[in-house]
Formats: C-alpha cells, sequence, structure tokens
C-alpha cells in the first residue's frame, strides 16, 4: 500500500514539475496599465482668459526643451476661428510634433518646445478633440494666447495661428483633451 501511495506521489510531483515548465518566450505577457497622474493646472498671472479652467491635468512634458529669456507678457486673447486648411506643402514647413493623448488621461496640459522661425501653425487632429486654450511664447516674451472656448473639434488640419509676418516662436502650450478613444494631435510651423 505504501508503494501505490508513493507512486502517486512521485507521479503527481512529476506532472506538477513538467506542468510548471514553460519556455520564457511562450508564458503570458501580463501589461500593467499605470492611471495617469493628475495635478493642478498652473497659469501665470496675466493670463487673459479668466472663465473658470479645469482645476486639474495631466501633463506630459515637452519633448524638446526650450529657454525663454525674457519676462512673459501676456497679449490679449484671440477667439479662434475652427477652419480646415490644408497644409502648406513638405517644403515650407520648418517644424514639427506629435502628441498622442488618451481618453482616461481628461484634461491634458502639453507643450511643444520649438524654438524656430515661421509665418503659421497648424495643428492637426486625428480623433476627436476638446480645446481649451493654446499658449504661442516668442522669443521676445510675448505669450499670445488662443482660446478655443472648449468646443469639440474632429479630425482635421486646422491653422491653430496666423503671424502674417516671420515670428521667432520659442513654446507652444496646449490645454486639450481626448473625446475619443485616442487622439493624435501634430503640430506644424509653416514658412
Amino acid at each position: 500500500m505504501k508503494k501505490i501511495y508513493f507512486k502517486l506521489f512521485c507521479c503527481a510531483l512529476l506532472l506538477t514539475t513538467l506542468g510548471s515548465l514553460v519556455v520564457p518566450g511562450q508564458r503570458r505577457r501580463v501589461v500593467v496599465k499605470h492611471r495617469p497622474h493628475h495635478t493642478t493646472l498652473v497659469v501665470r498671472t496675466g493670463h487673459p482668459i479668466h472663465r473658470v479652467l479645469p482645476t486639474t491635468v495631466v501633463v506630459h512634458p515637452a519633448h524638446r526643451t526650450v529657454v525663454v529669456g525674457a519676462p512673459l507678457i501676456f497679449l490679449p486673447a484671440l477667439a479662434w476661428t475652427a477652419a480646415i486648411v490644408s497644409l502648406p506643402p513638405r517644403e515650407r514647413l520648418v517644424w514639427q510634433d506629435t502628441e498622442a493623448i488618451a481618453k482616461d488621461e481628461d484634461w491634458v496640459d502639453t507643450s511643444f518646445g520649438i524654438d524656430g522661425t515661421g509665418d503659421a501653425l497648424y495643428l492637426d487632429i486625428n480623433g476627436k478633440a476638446r480645446l481649451n486654450f493654446a499658449e504661442v511664447t516668442f522669443a521676445n516674451g510675448n505669450v499670445q494666447v488662443v482660446d478655443f472656448n472648449e468646443k469639440t473639434h474632429k479630425t482635421g488640419i486646422y491653422k491653430l495661428l496666423d503671424l502674417r509676418d516671420d515670428r521667432h516662436i520659442m513654446t507652444v502650450r496646449l490645454l486639450v483633451k481626448s473625446e475619443s478613444d485616442a487622439t493624435r494631435l501634430a503640430l506644424y510651423l509653416g514658412k
């Protein structure tokens, strides 16, 4: 009787050991999704938009850091007219960058370090995005705020700002919320 129990125990142990030996490439990968980190929205003194802004945002750091040396002076806000346009030819685009925003992030404060000269900014939305405002900071320290008035916009290319002449743009800051599962934003500087 002891031999039978011993044989059953050995077989069970062998089966357990063989069952747990899995080639590492065949193991199931576990993906841990991190919840976005929300923080308090910061707007500087003199910001021309005075309506109630979102209190918490997810901050996406700029892909390229640009330092603005002059003190910041806010110009009066411009109301944005959302007209779909075409991008200028590739040879007239002097800078571009993209940012992906997920729906579960809620409001996102994202910045683009440009440090380039051009005469127009274009915003390409792929998805559905609710836009609050943009801050365009020039090399001389002036900040042009573009007020989107929290309106939702669908996929398309929009002229964010027409500069009428060449201006040196240091950074662009956008406050945006994805209203589709994921939204991709592309920002272009044209010349």
